[in-house]
């Protein structure tokens, strides 16, 4: 749990990749935490709820269906209202978000947890906790659970631009766009190594990490680069 907190502070450097940041949260979860998947939702500059980050591809699916069929749901409730949702049983605790609630218990998700990303009055998004059997978080758990959100949403706000919403704003739109890049850059590396997106996706961000790299660039070098893209799947052999 130390570690965690610390190598999350230590990213909040000058120049840091906030879409690696947010990455590393959401792996975070599924490690320290009784869950199975987790995802992270956040405001763009039109008010309006996005997908950044994901630890798999079930929490992909399900943080996108939630945004894109406009059924609001644990996260999206945890956002409006900037406080945690915590549903141990989607079976006996889904009626609120029924079509939310079929979908998830499809995919084998039994439970959900919301907690809000938030900074004093202003909440910019939602970090989402899947499991896929009944759980419940406990007090630590939550807790441990809400100080990463915390530590990333410091992040994310960047402290000096919270004088100025615009600003704020711009700086969040540029880590949504630059995630659009990185789902590009998993589809291509799936399709050229006979891999599925999960494994790109870990192939892509050790490959930054090593090469000290920001996520972003590199996703976009991979999308329009093919030896780029051959030397990431090399990896699987290294």
């Amino acid at each position: 749990m130390t570690e965690a907190l610390v190598e999350m502070a230590d990213a909040l450097v000058a120049d840091y990749d906030v879409v690696d940041l947010t990455h590393r949260l959401a792996s975070h979860c599924v490690d320290l935490l009784p869950v199975a998947a987790s995802g992270l939702l956040l405001i763009d500059e039109h008010g309006d709820l996005r997908l950044l980050a994901s630890s798999n591809e079930q929490a992909r699916l399900l943080e996108l269906f939630e945004l894109q069929t406009d059924q609001r749901g644990p996260c999206l409730e945890a956002f409006h209202t900037g406080h945690p949702v915590l549903v141990d049983d989607l079976e006996s605790d889904g009626g609120r978000w029924p079509a939310f609630a079929f979908e998830a218990r499809r995919q084998g998700v039994r439970a959900v947890h919301a907690l809000p990303l938030r900074m004093r009055s202003e909440t910019v998004g939602a970090l989402s906790l899947f499991s896929n059997e009944v759980t419940s978080l406990s007090e630590d758990d939550r807790k441990l659970g809400q100080a990463l959100a915390d530590v990333a949403t410091i992040g994310i706000l960047q402290q000096r631009a919270l004088a100025r919403s615009e600003t704020v704003i711009e700086q969040l739109q540029g880590a949504l766009n630059s995630r659009v890049m990185i789902e590009q850059a998993k589809g291509v590396l799936a399709e050229r190594g006979g891999i599925d997106v999960d494994a790109a996706f870990v192939l892509l961000r050790d490959y930054a990490r090593d090469h000290r790299m920001r996520l972003s660039d590199l996703a976009r070098s991979v999308g329009v680069d093919r030896s780029v893209a051959a030397d990431v799947l090399a990896r699987r052999s290294g």
